[in-house]
């Protein structure tokens, strides 16, 4: 319990959601006790826009990918402010204003977030509408708080600037021996083997993601900022790791017919499993020595596992005779070669953490690491090629922004007064697939109420404003810690956050009686 606890706190989820919650507290706090609340729930708006961008990168591109998200918050709050005064030109130039701003993520992960940002800033620049000076001085101060986050973001990253790609190598190792603990299972007779593929799929697509993470930060930071001994490290980790995978899926074997030939000498194919097993669960100890930062000592002796697989090919070489064996030898010591390959990439890796590294164990690995990079440069041509109904985003980017005028148009028809809850909740819900829109939209509706009745009881309850204050912030962070690995969890939070924001200044009776608060939920429907 306090493992998995320790875990979660540890966990880039939790930071990023630890450093928005700072970002947007703080302002609401301080601008309050001067008796300014607008301003700093407007400068924690900015900060909330922002957010969204700040993902796994080295340090130049995330500060570039903040800076450019916070202007273009500002900058489309400033134009949805200008052109709402001329309703003639005001719905062409929303449709187009959204359309382009869901074209943005044909560029990549960070360009999916600012646009994100962008299009959350248009949704809400409808919940207060201004004029004249005001309509500025309301998109400098969201740009104020974008420029706070990232201040806040610098921190967090000084304060632990190699904590992060830690993690990630922890996990991509966690995720490599339960890769080769996959390959292990295969050995047994009856195995699931289409489950088991399956599964080294999944694996296959989380460690690309991964590892893709780690070459944003490390491979980077290496080229640009020259080499620390951290930093060599891990880049050796990293290579190492990434040849155990690549040499795990270019090595296969034919299970049944093995199974066949050594039917009547099992003990050498259970000698080779308990090794591969064992190859898994070193990785596995490595990975949680690192999360926990305790001192590694290897539990396995892989080593003594090789030489047990070798007496076992000599004794089943020296039962049947070397003629009748031939066959049967040169298999096993085809097997025998390939975990030979693998123990030495996994003593590299083990040594990593346990000695100090110099510049000499790289061996030349380092050379043209760039060719790894993704490359950071956002052509014109990219987006006109995905101008066609056969691109995904095209695609997403027509039925987003018809959903949104369309429920921009019945917000105005009917009489809702908060019409951006309707905006908020299409962009929030809706996703390129309906599989993923209908799931979402179930763990929305189910979160909302589960947080509400949840909230409704605590307010019931508690009726001291700091208490309630405490709640909302922590629920806040909580809320923001499970968007991306439970929306259901998450929703459930940030609807008590809400709840708990409206208890502090809306009477609770009211808040139950106003439809408005409720139907955010309802629209996805």
């Amino acid at each position: 319990m306090i493992y998995e606890i320790r875990k979660f706190t540890d966990s880039t989820y939790f930071t990023n959601a630890l450093k928005i919650t700072i970002a947007a507290v703080i302002p609401g706090l301080l601008f309050s006790f001067f008796g300014n609340f607008e301003i700093g729930f407007t400068v924690a708006l900015g900060a909330f826009f922002t957010y969204p961008s700040d993902i796994p990168s080295n340090l130049k591109h995330k500060i570039k990918g903040i800076l450019f998200t916070a202007l273009l918050v500002a900058i489309v709050n400033l134009l949805v402010n200008i052109v709402h005064l001329y309703p003639l030109v005001f719905y062409p130039f929303l449709a187009i204003l959204i359309f382009l701003l869901s074209m943005i993520s044909v560029y990549g992960q960070r360009a999916t977030m600012v646009s994100f940002s962008a299009l959350l800033a248009v949704s809400l620049a409808f919940a207060h509408l201004h004029t004249g000076w005001e309509m500025i001085q309301h998109s400098g101060l969201l740009l104020a708080g974008g420029l706070f986050y990232l201040l806040i973001s610098l921190t967090f990253h000084y304060i632990r600037p190699h904590r992060y790609i830690e993690l990630q190598i922890a996990e991509c190792i966690k995720l490599t021996g339960k890769y080769l603990k996959l390959r292990g299972d295969l050995w047994i007779i009856d195995a699931d083997k289409k489950g088991i593929i399956e599964k080294q799929l999944h694996l296959q697509v989380e460690l690309n993601t991964i590892r893709q993470n780690i070459r944003e930060v490390l491979i980077s930071s290496h080229t640009t900022s020259g080499s620390s001994n951290q930093n060599r490290k891990m880049l050796i980790v990293f290579i190492s790791l990434t040849e155990i995978l690549e040499l795990a899926l270019s090595t296969s074997f034919d299970h049944d017919k093995l199974h066949q030939k050594f039917d009547n000498h099992p003990k050498v194919l259970l000698t080779y499993q308990r090794l591969a097993y064992n190859l898994a669960a070193s990785l596995k100890q490595l990975s949680k020595s690192i999360q926990n930062k305790t001192k590694y000592v290897s539990k396995h002796t892989l080593i003594t596992d090789l030489n047990t697989l070798q007496l076992a090919i000599t004794d089943y070489e020296n039962e049947l005779g070397k003629a009748s064996a031939s066959e049967g030898v040169f298999m096993l010591t085809t097997m025998l070669q390939y975990a030979e390959k693998q123990v030495e990439k996994i003593k590299i890796v083990e040594r990593a953490f346990t000695l100090a590294i110099n510049s000499l164990d790289f061996k030349g690995k380092d050379k043209d690491l760039e060719k790894f990079l993704t490359p950071q440069y956002y052509p014109l041509s990219t987006l006109i090629q995905n101008l066609s109904f056969s691109s995904t985003i095209f695609r997403h980017s027509l039925r987003l922004t018809v959903t949104i005028l369309i429920g921009f148009i019945i917000g105005n028809l009917l009489p809702f007064h908060n019409v951006y809850w309707i905006l908020l909740t299409i962009l929030v819900i809706m996703r390129p697939g309906y599989g993923l829109t209908k799931k979402r939209s179930f763990h929305r509706i189910f979160g909302t109420i589960l947080g509400g009745l949840i909230a409704f009881g605590v307010l019931s309850l508690v009726h001291n404003s700091i208490a309630i204050s405490i709640f909302s912030i922590l629920c806040m962070l909580l809320g923001f810690s499970f968007t991306q690995t439970n929306y259901k969890i998450s929703a459930t939070f940030v609807t008590m956050y809400i709840v708990f924001i409206y208890g502090i200044l809306t009477p609770i009776l009211l808040m139950l009686f106003n439809i408005e608060f409720w139907i955010p939920s309802l629209v996805p429907l």
